[in-house]
């Protein structure tokens, strides 16, 4: 019966309804097929129960004996997970499993000392935090944590942060009429649970299904002496959604423009560098591969494309080359609005004005002047 029968089990009928919720959540997507045929997560959960049949001690049960080898064995599951960690990175079955491990550790108060290491404490800054923009949108075309812009040409899921506290992952299509350039059509946010601050939650977002609720309905959670340190809120049900973690203060924009979706995120750089060696891929942190970066196509001043960013978006910056390749690329005018929102969230989530407008002089000359 999976992970969820051993934490269905035993003393633990009186679990509440919300975390009934996540086992289902888990033990669905343990139960779908992986997407990577390499990915062995299927294969630690199968032998995870096996340990627990074999020792008599689904649930962890009641005694001080039983729940020391309860522990054990999770120790054993978490270890199992790091080493298909690599192969099961965009898969959400595997994050959903590593989640669910965490919560039976903190259940069962298995001891700190094992065979893995226990989550890292939120990170304490003796001054104010340095925060972090992250966009994409459009073709999809990213601003990274690091201030690096590209374009990129991937297709199917991948993780655009992945780290302790938060995991995010973007699904692309290829756009209509298109071989190469894509959009995004979905996005999946887990936030991890922390200790008592909050229980893990999930949100997801699909094309034209923006919801203003998390996948429970519910639009807080982390309730603790009346402060609740997840919410959501929107302004425009099925077109905006803005999520709020306070705890590891970190705010997430989504939205829909035109048949694209678009994400911006802050967060503080303790926490966006709070990561794991084989957490290796994140597109918000490194960009996209570079086989998959696509360039500019050349516009000159009197091509329509250019008149009509210049319109919107008076300065040569990052977010006007977007609106550029974009126009281009789609001949579509409503698809210019995609930059035009993305410069109103960085204009939100960046506090030094001078660095709103990234300027990449090598790409802009190649988008502008052709090459060289």
């Amino acid at each position: 019966m999976g992970m969820a029968a051993s934490a269905l089990g035993g003393k633990h009928l009186h679990t509440s309804w919300k975390h009934f919720v996540i086992i289902d959540i888990t033990l669905l997507l343990l139960s779908a097929p992986s997407v990577c045929a390499q990915c062995r997560i299927l294969r630690c959960n199968s032998d995870f129960v096996a340990v627990t049949l074999e020792i008599g001690i689904i649930g962890g049960g009641g005694k001080e004996g039983a729940n020391a080898g309860y522990c054990s064995a999770l120790w054993s599951y978490t270890l199992c997970t790091q080493r298909t960690a690599r192969a099961c990175r965009g898969d959400l079955a595997y994050h959903s499993a590593v989640q669910g491990i965490e919560d039976l550790l903190i259940q069962h108060r298995c001891p700190k000392t094992g065979p893995t290491a226990q989550p890292r404490p939120l990170p304490r800054e003796g001054r104010a935090p340095e925060y972090l923009h992250c966009g994409v949108f459009g073709d999809p075309h990213i601003r990274t944590f690091n201030e690096e812009f590209q374009t990129c040409a991937v297709q199917g899921a991948w993780p655009l942060i992945d780290n302790h506290y938060l995991y995010i992952q973007a699904t692309s299509m290829p756009t209509r009429g298109s071989s190469y350039t894509t959009i995004l059509t979905k996005l999946t946010v887990i936030l991890k649970n922390w200790r008592e601050c909050a229980e893990l939650q999930m949100y997801q977002v699909e094309q034209d299904n923006v919801p203003p609720a998390f996948v429970d309905s519910s639009v807080t959670g982390g309730d603790r002496r009346g402060h609740q340190s997840l919410r959501i809120h929107s302004h425009d049900p099925g077109r905006h959604a803005e999520v709020w973690a306070t705890h590891i203060g970190t705010t997430i924009v989504v939205r829909q423009v035109g048949r694209s979706l678009s994400l911006s995120v802050r967060s503080s750089r303790a926490i966006v560098e709070s990561y794991m060696p084989e957490q290796d891929l994140q597109l918000c942190v490194w960009g996209c591969p570079v086989s998959q970066r696509l360039e500019t196509p050349y516009a000159h001043l009197s091509m329509p494309a250019y008149t009509h960013c210049s319109s919107l978006l008076p300065v040569r910056d990052v977010y006007f080359q977007a609106c550029l390749f974009d126009l281009q690329v789609t001949g579509d005018l409503n698809s210019s609005g995609s930059a035009v929102v993305a410069l109103e969230d960085a204009r939100a989530m960046i506090s030094d004005p001078d660095r709103v407008h990234l300027v990449l002089v090598e790409t802009l000359r190649h988008a502008f002047f052709g090459p060289v």
